[in-house]
């Protein structure tokens, strides 16, 4: 069913989910991902055999384990939460008095951006916010790639409004802060915070503000704690491939604390905007063996944005700039 016409859309965005923990799903999701450029910059005459006669024939098996560990009664954590924040998101607009439409369309799997803007129907104009604080050619850009080559088939094109990135937001800065708030009460000298980002090759940083964004948005994070420089730290996680990515690692970042007396860890991942396999799989389940291994004492992974008020109070934030 086409949505009705009116002069404003919203499409939200995020990376994207298999539509089932089964290799077969995963493999159709990894397909896709791994076939974007902006993901595997190698040509695609040398990386298709690679991905088709390698990586798909053992990855999708392996990852569909992982998806089966935190598959819920909703199905995949990433796209419900992803649309429990387009419904709040939604009604936060319209409680401020913005009779808008917003759409979810998910970069890699469905539902699709296409079948995002299908549902958005014809608008005057369209905001578009991926929901990635801080920008990386790999996530932000990729979005806007598809989104452009999706509408130039379209003869009414809509006036865009692209939002390319909120890591240094007030309000998205606040709303991590209270989220961490809201699971950790104190740091003492046995307790430390780790903000932990999903890395990127080392080399990216000579070309993406990615790895910047995120050191910033730490920093502005735990100054919103009043938390000082010893009781806090920052790692990169996810990593892929022979290449060096960026450091620290949030796994060594875990084993050093844990080598240096640190009892109790928390984390938090500011990046993420809704939970997902890197989350809820890697850091809260991996990372927490890794730190307990090492004779750290507890390990306490701290949820997400999410649907979380502030969380959905900052995205209006963005959005109404755009509408105002």
């Amino acid at each position: 069913m086409t949505a009705p016409t009116g002069p404003f859309g919203v499409l939200i965005s995020n990376l994207g989910t298999p539509e089932a923990p089964t290799p077969a799903a995963v493999r159709r999701y990894l397909a896709e991902f791994l076939s974007d450029r902006r993901v595997i910059a190698l040509s695609p005459i040398l990386w298709q055999p690679i991905l088709h006669g390698f990586v798909l024939r053992i990855r999708p098996r392996r990852s569909a384990r992982l998806y089966q560990k935190i598959w819920t009664e909703h199905g995949s954590p990433l796209l419900y939460h992803s649309q429990q924040q387009r419904d709040a998101l939604e009604q936060e607009l319209h409680n401020r008095g913005h009779s808008v439409r917003v759409a979810l369309g998910m970069r890699y799997g469905h539902p699709s951006i296409s079948e995002a803007l299908e549902e958005l129907g014809s608008v005057e104009s369209l905001i578009v916010l991926p929901l990635y604080p801080q920008f990386s050619d790999t996530t932000t850009a990729s979005t806007f790639d598809v989104l452009h080559k999706t509408l130039e088939r379209d003869p009414s094109m809509p006036h865009i409004s692209l939002i390319a990135g909120y890591a240094n937001e007030e309000g998205y800065i606040h709303a991590c802060a209270t989220r961490i708030r809201e699971h950790m009460s104190e740091c003492d000298s046995q307790t430390r915070l780790l903000l932990s980002f999903h890395g990127l090759p080392a080399e990216s940083e000579k070309h993406d503000p990615y790895a910047q964004q995120c050191r910033r948005s730490a920093k502005q994070i735990a100054d919103t704690l009043g938390l000082a420089e010893d009781q806090w730290g920052l790692g990169f996680q996810s990593r892929f491939g022979p290449k060096e990515w960026l450091k620290p690692y949030t796994d060594d970042v875990l084993r050093q604390w844990a080598g240096r007396g640190m009892q109790n860890v928390f984390v938090f991942c500011p990046g993420f905007a809704a939970d997902c396999l890197e989350t809820l799989e890697e850091i809260a389940q991996q990372s927490r063996e890794v730190f307990l291994a090492a004779r750290g004492q507890a390990f306490y992974y701290i949820p997400a944005l999410n649907d979380h008020p502030q969380h959905i109070q900052a995205l209006a934030n963005l959005v109404c700039r755009h509408l105002n």
